[in-house]
């Protein structure tokens, strides 16, 4: 299973995208800053290509996405949440609304990327997440084919 991520631009304190699978979109992302230098907490991850495993997390009590391999990072996994301040260098899934910047339908969106993860991750397949910067300006408008 081959995920996408296509990062906008940072804005003051985090950094949206969109999330697709086989190249269809499934829905926004939000990150903390891309920065030349890592500070802890605050830092989203750097752009390539990542193996994705589902293991159980301490922190969250259940099993859940875990990226590997990320240069100077641990623990970096895909979650639910709703602003910056839930990121700490995660990468939070929902739905995204630049005008309060912050994600929506985080809970159910998680739940259903997790679901098709699993699912994938339990016949065997392998799966990578690829993190594409997108070199345009401008934030990330909501995807025109959803409602909020």
């Amino acid at each position: 299973m081959n995920l996408d991520l296509r990062r906008c631009p940072s804005q003051y304190k985090y950094t949206p995208g969109a999330l697709e699978i086989a190249a269809v979109y499934f829905c926004d992302t939000l990150e903390d800053v891309v920065r030349p230098e890592k500070i802890q907490g605050e830092t989203a991850i750097p752009s390539g290509q990542y193996k994705v495993i589902i293991d159980f997390s301490n922190r969250f009590q259940r099993l859940m996405p875990l990226l590997i391999g990320v240069p100077n990072f641990s623990g970096v996994r895909i979650h639910n949440g709703v602003t910056d301040k839930n990121t700490e260098g995660c990468i939070l899934v929902g739905l995204y609304h630049n005008v309060e910047d912050r994600l929506y339908d985080s809970k159910g969106t998680f739940d259903k990327l997790f679901e098709l993860l699993k699912t994938a991750y339990g016949r065997g397949e392998k799966i990578y997440l690829t993190i594409h910067d997108c070199p345009s300006a401008g934030i990330l408008e909501p995807n025109p084919l959803r409602k909020l």
